[in-house]
């Protein structure tokens, strides 16, 4: 598992990047550009805030490590987006547009120092090694000499 994230620890950081940033561009202009009302981003970020600590703490329960789950930071780009939307009101197209790249671009920026902070997972691995091994891990008795008995 924490080879794994490693490995592919800045692809990922790239996906969620652009997945999280929609997610929260999107679903909060969505609601303010047909209800009118502002402040939802912020009010989206911290339910998706309270559900990943949540998260967190149920695989901790589980028996992972604290920080195996890293919880973004999400509400600080939330309400660069309710100010834009504030600043633009009477433009709904530049809300989205300069809103949606606020956010695009502060996002990552706000998630990059998070992950700064977090410890090397192969410092991780070996402090909590998994109980059991994956299956294309198992190790093979060798075959030499088999056939010599």
């Amino acid at each position: 598992d924490y080879i794994f994230y490693t490995d592919w620890m800045w692809t990922s950081f790239v996906v969620f990047s652009i997945s999280q940033s929609t997610m929260l561009v999107v679903g909060a202009i969505y609601y303010m550009l047909f209800t009118g009302v502002p402040g939802t981003a912020t009010y989206y970020a911290t339910i998706m805030t309270i559900y990943t600590w949540v998260a967190k703490g149920a695989w901790f329960a589980l028996g992972y490590p604290y920080d195996f789950i890293v919880v973004p930071i999400w509400i600080p780009s939330a309400m660069l987006l309710d100010l834009t939307y504030w600043a633009t009101r009477r433009n709904k197209h530049a809300a989205i547009i300069i809103g949606g790249s606020l956010v695009g671009l502060s996002l990552p920026l706000f998630n990059m120092v998070n992950l700064l902070l977090v410890r090397d997972p192969l410092e991780v691995a070996f402090k909590y090694p998994r109980p059991t091994l994956p299956a294309y891990m198992t190790p093979i008795e060798p075959q030499v000499g088999k056939f010599y008995n």
